[in-house]
């Protein structure tokens, strides 16, 4: 994606877990990446959110720490990261909220270009697979490695 990064990842749980810190007018916010195995082999889920004092994912907190942009290109470079260690294996994610699904779908809009040169991005509409369409509002996006 064409904005920074957080560099700054920390990577454990045989590259499951992805912890990193959002930086801005609100200080720090600790912010978790997970990503785990579905009940289909070879599909896996992406959670992502707020990393709560228990150690667990807040995909519902609401930072406004003014570094979107910076958070969703961590995101889109830890999948890419994955899916070179793992390039046979498919993610699937959504937003928490409708909303967060369609800033998703704006993020991938606006950086289809360049994602699409390593990736496949499909949108899951009405429960079927379709390839990425930037005016189709998605339930949920799946992404595997380009072959």
């Amino acid at each position: 994606m064409k904005y920074d990064k957080y560099t700054e990842v920390e990577v454990t749980f045989g590259f499951s877990i992805y912890d990193f810190n959002s930086i801005g007018p609100l200080g720090v916010i600790p912010k978790r990446v997970q990503i785990s195995e579905t009940s289909v082999p070879g599909i896996f889920n992406l959670a992502f959110g707020n990393l709560d004092g228990n150690g667990k994912i807040d995909d519902y907190a609401i930072s406004n720490d003014k570094d979107r942009n910076k958070i969703l290109a961590t995101i889109a470079g830890i999948v890419i990261n994955y899916l070179d260690k793992f390039p046979n294996r498919i993610i699937l994610f959504s937003g928490s909220t409708v909303e967060r699904t369609r800033l998703y779908r704006m993020a991938i809009s606006l950086n289809f270009t360049e994602l699409s040169k390593t990736i496949d991005i499909y949108a899951i509409v009405d429960g079927e697979p379709l390839h990425f369409n930037s005016n189709v509002n998605a339930e949920a996006f799946i992404i595997k490695r380009k072959t």
